[in-house]
């Protein structure tokens, strides 16, 4: 990457595959980060750019490879995968630009939390790393099988592609609600769906995920 393509990626603003930061201060964020690319769709961080676009670079880029290649091995397992390119500026000072391919693992955290001994998986919606729900992460497994998804449609699936036709998504809860079946039922069902490729997900910050058609 040269520097005029940094400069008109950077004018895109952070979003699905782009994050910015100014420099590794707090490693274990940009660890959560990398995470959720790797989780999701793959993506592009850039170390020595602000929030405001103002592309700063860093002074002592040796040091902040260093610091998130030693986050990255400490606290992201599986180990991420990744291609790091530098960017010399004007000023002599570097961008690092990290590109990480989506990966057939899912990959978590390893965070100074009592929360899971496992870590936390985290998936990347629009510019920001949430953590992955318990139906976002069965997906994942699911999709890492690669095996062909079979499911009976009965009188709740029914009555969910019903609930979709006016509604443009619809929640776990809110499927549980409407079929009037418990929330595991409705988990496994719309989990199986999105297996199946009759329905999508998409992470929400508000809620869990949101539950949506697929369109052909």
């Amino acid at each position: 990457m040269d520097y005029p393509t940094l400069k008109k990626m950077v004018r895109q603003g952070e979003g699905q595959h782009l994050e910015f930061k100014l420099k590794a201060k707090h490693p274990i964020r940009i660890v959560r980060e990398a995470v959720a690319f790797a989780n999701t769709e793959g993506g592009i961080l850039l170390i020595g750019v602000d929030d405001d676009k103002n592309i700063k670079g860093v002074k002592f880029a040796s040091e902040e490879e260093f610091a998130l290649q030693e986050a990255l091995q400490k606290y992201a397992f599986p180990v991420i995968d990744y291609n790091l390119e530098r960017i010399t500026l004007e000023s002599e000072r570097q961008v690092l630009v990290y590109t990480i391919p989506k990966s057939k693992q899912i990959h978590r955290v390893l965070e100074d939390s009592n929360e899971t001994q496992a870590g936390i998986a985290y998936v990347r919606v629009s510019d920001m790393s949430i953590k992955a729900s318990r139906e976002m992460r069965e997906i994942l497994k699911g999709r890492q099988r690669n095996k062909d998804v079979r499911f009976k449609y009965g009188e709740k699936e029914n009555i969910l592609m019903k609930y979709l036709e006016i509604h443009k998504h619809i929640s776990v809860e809110e499927f549980a609600n409407i079929a009037q079946i418990p929330r595991r039922v409705a988990s496994r069902t719309l989990v199986l769906l999105v297996l199946a490729k009759v329905l999508d997900i998409e992470p929400h910050p508000q809620y869990a995920d949101a539950f949506v058609r697929c369109v052909e």
